[in-house]
C-alpha cells in the first residue's frame, strides 16, 4: 500500500464505521447490550484507524482542491462545510459517551448520543460521498 492508495482506504474505513454504528443501533434497540458495546466499541477503533490514515495521508499531500464545476462545486461544498464542522465536533462526544457508557452512566450515555449518533453517521456517510466526489469523478 502506499500513499495514493490512502484516499480509498480512507473511504472505506468511513463505510465500515457506518455499518458498524447502524448495526450497534439494531443491537442496543434489540436490547442486546453486549452486542451494542462491541460494535461501537468496533466503530471507534474503525474511526481511530481512519483517523490515522487520513493524517499520514494529508500531512504528506495536503489539502486536494475539488475539480468539479457549476452545480456539483456547489453540492461538494454544502456536503463538505458540515461534514468538517461535524467531524471535529464528533471526537469529544464520541468520548466523553463512551466514557460515560463504560462507566456506567446511561442517563447521560443517552442524552449524549441522540446528538453523536447522528453526526457520527453523517460524517461517516459524508465522508466517503467526499472521497468519490473528490477521487473518482470524472473531469
Amino acid at each position: 500500500m502506499n500513499l495514493t492508495d490512502l484516499p480509498a482506504l480512507n473511504a472505506f474505513l468511513n463505510g465500515i464505521t457506518f455499518c458498524l454504528l447502524i448495526m450497534g443501533f439494531q443491537s442496543i434497540k434489540a436490547g442486546n447490550e453486549r452486542r451494542h458495546k462491541n460494535f461501537m466499541l468496533a466503530a471507534c477503533g474503525v474511526s481511530a484507524l481512519f483517523l490515522i490514515s487520513y493524517s499520514i495521508y494529508h500531512a504528506n499531500v495536503g489539502s486536494v482542491a475539488f475539480q468539479g464545476t457549476g452545480v456539483v462545486r456547489l453540492l461538494y461544498f454544502i456536503i463538505l462545510i458540515p461534514h468538517i464542522v461535524l467531524a471535529a465536533l464528533q471526537v469529544p462526544l464520541i468520548l466523553i459517551a463512551v466514557y460515560k457508557a463504560l462507566g456506567n452512566d446511561r442517563v447521560a450515555h443517552k442524552k449524549l448520543v441522540k446528538w453523536a449518533f447522528p453526526i457520527w453517521c453523517y460524517v461517516s456517510v459524508s465522508g466517503v460521498i467526499i472521497y468519490l466526489m473528490l477521487y473518482q469523478m470524472p473531469e
